[in-house]
């Protein structure tokens, strides 16, 4: 386990990676454990993930630094990402894995800063909610703050 994956780890880890997008955006990350279907996987006007058995169905990644493994499915990926930037339901960011033609391409219709081939599996390090400054024109995605996601008995409403 590394010092990032350790709860209560907070700011100042650094991934480095290969640009595809450059520009930079600090947010929200959305880790999704598995690769997303474009086609038939999101709804480009609410910004969801509709893929059945995806394991963030219905999970909206609108506003959100998006980390995923890559993409999956048909060449339509890149259309449908495209289709969310023109409204406005698009990440702000995305951050992937392996880089693939479908997930590139993706990126660069979507306009959002991106980076991929990272020297750690960003899917293993980040986590949801984790607020990161992606800045893939310098290659880089760094942890700002790690919220603490320890639930105590009286949090959960328990006496």
């Amino acid at each position: 386990m590394t010092d990032l994956q350790r709860p209560g780890s907070r700011a100042g880890v650094v991934l480095r990676g290969r640009t595809v997008v450059p520009g930079a955006v600090t947010g929200e990350a959305l880790v999704s454990p598995a690769t997303i279907s474009g086609w038939g996987g999101i709804d480009p006007a609410g910004g969801t993930i509709i893929e059945a058995r995806h394991p963030l169905a219905g999970v909206c990644f609108t506003g959100k630094i998006l980390v995923f493994p890559g993409a999956k499915g048909s060449s339509g990926w890149s259309g449908f990402f495209q289709t969310t930037r023109l409204l406005g339901t698009a990440p702000i960011g995305l951050v992937f894995a392996v880089t693939t033609t479908k997930a590139a391409l993706g990126a660069v219709v979507t306009r959002v800063p991106a980076l991929a081939d990272l020297d750690a599996d960003p899917v293993a390090v980040l986590r949801t909610g984790d607020r990161i400054r992606l800045d893939a024109t310098a290659g880089t995605v760094e942890l700002l703050d790690r919220p603490d996601t320890t639930v105590t008995p009286d949090a959960r409403g328990d006496r």
